[in-house]
Parts: C-alpha cells; structure tokens; sequence
C-alpha cells in the first residue's frame, strides 16, 4: 500500500474528525473528553501550526498529525506534535511516516527540538516509533541552552542570584554517560 503524507485540506476534515475522535473514545493516549464536532474540527486543526494526513492511492485518510508550539518566548523554538491513525489502518507503519513527516515540517516552521511529551507509556506501537535505532536519528544535548546559573528564586525565568551565576565566559566542561536501561 503507497501512502502519502501532505498537509490536509478542507475535503479531509470529516475523516480527521472521525480519527481523532477514536483516539479520544478509547481514552489513553489524547486528553481530550470531548469529541470533536465538523464544526469544532475545523476550528481545532484551523488553530494548529500544520496538520500533515496520510492518505492512501485512492485518497482516504487514514492518519494525521498536528503540529505546534510546546512553550512561548525562550522555548518558543521547541514544537509539539500529536498523531492520530484509523484503528483499521494501524499495523501498517503510517505513525513512522507521519513522525517523519512531523520531524520536516518542525523544521521548515522553524521549530529546532521536537518533543514528544504526548507519548503514553502503555501505548507500546507509539513508543517503539522514538526507539528504533536510524541513520538520521541524532540526540543533541544542550547542557546550558538559556542557563544562566544555579540558585534564582525560580525555575521558570527569575534572574540566578550574583554568586551563582555561570561564568560562561571562561568556558563550560560536562561529562554524562548513556547506558541502556533493561
């Protein structure tokens, strides 16, 4: 079966709808309780920085994905993503091609980190998607991205005090280890 990823078009909301509202019936993955309306999807994917569908060759939706910003301000350049696939289509790998397809348009809307936070841990097909090993898979670790010290009044933007800043400056060392949990 050829699928093909692309960003959806009005024509496409009944099925978008009707996807995610399975998703959100089943009551695991979306926290949603309510079930989207045509009307209130609209609105809803309207509202999104992009919303990619998979589609089979003869055009039916089977899966989609939205995009958007995790945070504001200093985290505005992190994005989010939820992915939703028919329950008749699952099986079929479409949630690797519309991560895939997520992890472009990220970067074409100017996002630089992806972060997966909508993954429920019972949801094991999910979850394998972010552990297959890949050729393009890279983890990039930003020790000190925005870190100005140790020691504010506050996690969440409060200036470090004087004596606790990073001295930057003169240059910052880390050391970590990555081990295999089992």
């Amino acid at each position: 079966m050829q699928i093909t990823i692309r960003g959806y078009e009005s024509r496409d909301l009944p099925l978008m709808v009707a996807i995610w509202n399975e998703v959100v019936e089943d009551g695991i993955a979306f926290p949603q309780e309510e079930l989207l309306t045509e009307e209130s999807g609209r609105e809803f994917f309207a509202g999104q920085c992009w919303c990619g569908v998979a589609e089979d060759e003869a055009g039916k939706v089977l899966g989609l994905y939205i995009l958007h910003p995790n945070n504001v301000g200093r985290c505005g350049h992190i994005c989010n993503a939820s992915y939703a696939v028919s329950k008749k289509a699952r099986g079929l790998h479409i949630g690797e091609k519309l991560v895939l397809d997520c992890l472009k348009e990220g970067k074409k809307h100017g996002f630089g980190v992806l972060q997966f936070n909508a993954v429920v841990a019972t949801n094991l097909h999910a979850r394998h998607l972010y552990e297959l090993p890949r050729d393009d898979s890279k983890t990039v670790v930003r020790c000190a991205a925005f870190q100005r010290g140790v020691g504010g009044d506050n996690s969440w933007g409060a200036k470090p005090h004087a004596d606790a800043c990073f001295a930057v400056e003169k240059g910052m060392q880390f050391r970590f280890a990555l081990s295999k949990q089992i």
